[in-house]
């Protein structure tokens, strides 16, 4: 963290100053603190704790705004608990902002006036990140994107040798001397990325698409200089570091001259790029983007690739990844997918755009110093699965498949987590 100085404090405050943002303000001025939203949020939830109410969280940043941007809490600020941008409520800010919301949006979804409190929440995280005031450890994880081309680091010696052991894999699985996992190839029909959590810790995540990929006789490639799409700029509060993660991926895809871009299973980085990155760059994209959960489901319904019902015979279920499915609209498709190689396929409750958040999002996985917290509002996540008796839950998203696994053994579920295109990759057909 930063010295708190007078000019790191109008830097914070110059946000919320923008009398041009109509967004912002309309919502500043909204809540009616009804506590609806409470029934909504899985900190309030599991710690039953006043401060970790979403309309607590809508407060703290609006008494601030009050305090220096109106005329009555410029003058008389006790009348509107306006509250000053110090020290004592900076780390409240960082506490609330960072340690006690994944911003899954699931508030927004319940608040009786439609106050959209995640995006607070991030305007939040705006201030905080002018100030200097994000945590090492989350900040430390957009450094390794911005410096490494990755957020894990991972060199590109090691993401080739990766990829060509992968390539021997597939080769064999598939009894083809001809199947390719294409690296660095211009003029292609798609461009794939990836979560560099596959290559790091799941790469038989990037073996199942490729098998996808091959069954769909697909023209393909992906980059070995810029192939990850996740974007912890997003959840920093950071739009500079956040508008160069995109830039990179959009350049890319110009370099490479792809025709489409292909977003991995991971819900913030397809949030980031597909619909936050267009307002990052200033420029409408000129080419087609969308998520490998959309283009499998098109592959089937097409006939592209053709997948058997019988092979899946546990119980399945689903999570829904916040960013996803509740701020992203792709609610469908998955479970098309899942319905075509699964008999015995069983919903959460609630589920889609209503579904409990992991806990993983929000960055929340970077953060080590919260994750006490991060286990204990997983529990109602573990409560949903066992409800289900499923055995294998599928979710769209490495980042959930992190929380997911770490919840399983936490709260000994004795499932499998996998991803969408692993459990499609198991049932296809190859001719």
């Amino acid at each position: 963290m930063t010295v708190l100085t007078k000019t790191n404090i109008d830097k914070g405050l110059a946000i919320l100053k923008n009398t041009q943002d109509s967004k912002l303000i309309t919502n500043l001025n909204s809540c009616v603190h009804c506590g609806l939203c409470g029934e909504s949020c899985i900190y309030y939830l599991t710690y039953k704790d006043p401060r970790y109410l979403p309309a607590q969280k809508v407060d703290l940043i609006t008494s601030i705004y009050k305090r220096y941007c109106t005329f009555i809490g410029k003058n008389i600020p006790f009348l509107t608990n306006a509250k000053d941008l110090d020290e004592k409520n900076l780390k409240e800010m960082v506490d609330l902002f960072f340690g006690a919301c994944t911003m899954c949006g699931r508030c927004n979804l319940h608040c009786s006036i439609g106050v959209d409190i995640a995006y607070l929440v991030r305007t939040g995280r705006m201030m905080l990140a002018e100030m200097g005031y994000i945590p090492d450890t989350i900040q430390s994880t957009v450094d390794a994107s911005i410096n490494t081309g990755n957020n894990m680091g991972i060199t590109k010696e090691e993401f080739i040798d990766t990829l060509n052991w992968l390539e021997d894999d597939l080769k064999d699985e598939v009894n083809d001397e001809k199947a390719r996992i294409p690296v660095d190839e211009k003029d292609k029909n798609i461009l794939y990325t990836l979560n560099p959590r596959e290559p790091k810790f799941f790469p038989l995540s990037i073996s199942a698409m490729a098998k996808i990929f091959y069954a769909a006789k697909e023209s393909w490639t992906i980059s070995t200089s810029m192939y990850d799409i996740t974007n912890y700029g997003y959840f920093t509060g950071n739009k500079e570091e956040a508008s160069i993660i995109v830039k990179r991926l959009f350049d890319e895809m110009k370099n490479l001259n792809a025709k489409e871009l292909i977003l991995a299973e991971c819900g913030h980085g397809s949030r980031a790029f597909r619909w936050e990155g267009p307002n990052y760059l200033k420029n409408k994209y000129d080419f087609k983007t969308i998520t490998s959960v959309e283009l499998i489901a098109d592959y089937i319904k097409t006939g592209r690739i053709k997948v058997d019902k019988e092979k899946l015979k546990q119980r399945i279920t689903l999570h829904d990844p916040c960013n996803l499915v509740r701020n992203g609209g792709i609610v469908n498709e998955q479970r098309y997918i899942i319905n075509q190689i699964a008999k015995d396929f069983v919903e959460m409750t609630p589920h889609g755009i209503d579904n409990l958040c992991c806990g993983g999002g929000g960055g929340q996985l970077a953060m080590s110093e919260y994750n006490e917290r991060r286990m204990a509002i997983g529990e109602r996540k573990a409560d949903q699965i066992k409800n289900t008796s499923a055995q294998i839950v599928i979710t769209p998203c490495h980042n959930c498949v992190d929380q997911l696994i770490q919840i399983n053994s936490y709260y000994k579920l004795n499932v499998q987590i996998k991803t969408l295109a692993e459990i499609v990759a198991d049932a296809i057909i190859l001719e």
